[in-house]
């Protein structure tokens, strides 16, 4: 396995002339109640989970705003306005060896290339890769994070994340794992992209149970 290759393979291919670029914070929406820029960044004491309801299932995912504020938050402000509603899952990437490595989603046009209309600063990477964490896709760029994301398939794709380490790690699935691995069994083309893709129907937030 060529970690090049595999890091390609997780990274958005995000273009920075598909979206604005400021990444300040702002409360600013438009019309949906979505941000329209880097969303204020959520206490640190607040806990939320995340109900992905796909069109194969639902899968939910617990927050970890303490790691990745900025990230969190954003998701949590675009699951919160329903942006990812009717969104698919446009890619399932596998290592060279045929380890399952990643199911990705959050671009509304569907096509790797777009997001939010805004990116999001970085920050430290906190936490550490491994199956059922869901993390911020990206380009090779700083300061490319927008609305897509990927969830790890195998503890096999910690090495290849750590090699560069610039993922920002959201938090972890906490039910519906068989949801994740059902949507990475789909049969794929030859460029990762489901032949009939999973969509996410809707996202629910919800405090964390206690």
């Amino acid at each position: 396995m060529r970690t090049t290759a595999v890091v390609l393979a997780v990274a958005a291919t995000l273009t920075l002339s598909a979206c604005g670029t400021d990444a300040s914070p702002n409360t600013s929406a438009n019309a949906n109640g979505c941000p329209t820029s880097q969303p204020a960044t959520l206490s640190s004491d607040v806990s939320n989970d995340i109900a992905f309801e796909t069109t194969l299932g639902t899968f939910v995912v617990r927050l970890a705003v303490k790691n990745s504020p900025i990230a969190v938050s954003n998701l949590t402000a675009l699951a919160s306005c329903s942006f990812y509603n009717n969104v698919i899952f446009h890619r399932i990437a596998y290592m060279e060896n045929g380890t399952p490595f990643v199911i990705q989603g959050g671009d509304p046009t569907g096509t790797g290339m777009g997001g939010p209309g805004y990116f999001i600063k970085d920050e430290p990477v906190l936490g550490a890769y491994r199956r059922g964490v869901i993390a911020m896709a990206r380009s090779s760029q700083p300061d490319s994070q927008g609305s897509q994301f990927f969830v790890i398939l195998d503890d096999a794709a910690a090495e290849p994340l750590e090699s560069v380490r610039t993922y920002a790690i959201l938090g972890e699935v906490i039910s519906g794992m068989e949801v994740v691995d059902a949507i990475a069994a789909l049969e794929r083309n030859g460029e990762d992209r489901p032949i009939d893709p999973p969509k996410i129907i809707s996202t629910t937030v919800t405090p964390s149970a206690p």
